[in-house]
């Protein structure tokens, strides 16, 4: 599948421009990390931040089914369309309580980018210049108030952390949690979605 055709059934199944932003704001973060890890894979990454949670207001979830609605409806859609088992495998492993194991370069990506992004956006909603001057000690600061932005698992970011860096080189989460923030802040800016 291709990126053109991953935005089309995003937009096909996805009404809210909300979910929309997000789900362009992941895909964005997704491309920054291929061209660091998976240089020749950009676009199937691009795919795969498209369409994490393109099935989600079709199949909200609130039981947090392992096997019925978000994602593995979506997956089942995907794999019907035949898109590879890796995009496929990732999209299910961003949702905890699937259990699918994070082992490929792209799937601890999606997970360590998927929450982040969604928190860096509505950081610069609270800035006067958006994304212009957010810097990652910024972003830091926010994610110490546990009430903004309170729906955003600060768990799931800390576990996407832990398991993205080493594959960046960077093996101590505190070390590389500025460098993770600034590389989501800069492909969000490089994508003007916030």
């Amino acid at each position: 599948m291709t990126p053109v055709q991953a935005r089309a059934l995003m937009h096909e199944w996805t009404p809210s421009l909300a979910l929309r932003v997000h789900m362009e704001s992941v895909a964005a973060c997704m491309a920054a990390y291929a061209a660091k890890l998976e240089p020749i894979q950009a676009d199937r990454w691009l795919v795969c931040g498209l369409l994490h949670d393109f099935d989600y207001e079709r199949y909200p979830n609130a039981a947090h089914s392992p096997t019925e609605e978000h994602p593995s409806a979506g997956v089942r859609h995907l794999r019907a369309l035949g898109v590879d088992e890796e995009i496929l495998t990732a999209i299910l492993g961003h949702a905890i309580y699937c259990n699918t194991p994070r082992t490929t370069p792209m799937a601890k990506a999606l997970f360590a980018v998927d929450e982040l992004a969604g928190f860096i956006v509505a950081c610069s909603k609270v800035r006067p210049d958006g994304l212009a001057s957010l810097e990652p000690k910024s972003v830091k600061k926010k994610l110490k108030d546990k009430s903004f932005a309170a729906a955003v698992s600060r768990e799931d970011i800390a576990i996407g952390l832990a398991e993205l860096g080493p594959l960046a080189g960077h093996p101590e989460p505190a070390t590389f949690e500025p460098i993770h923030i600034q590389t989501c802040i800069e492909a969000l800016r490089g994508a003007a979605l916030a």
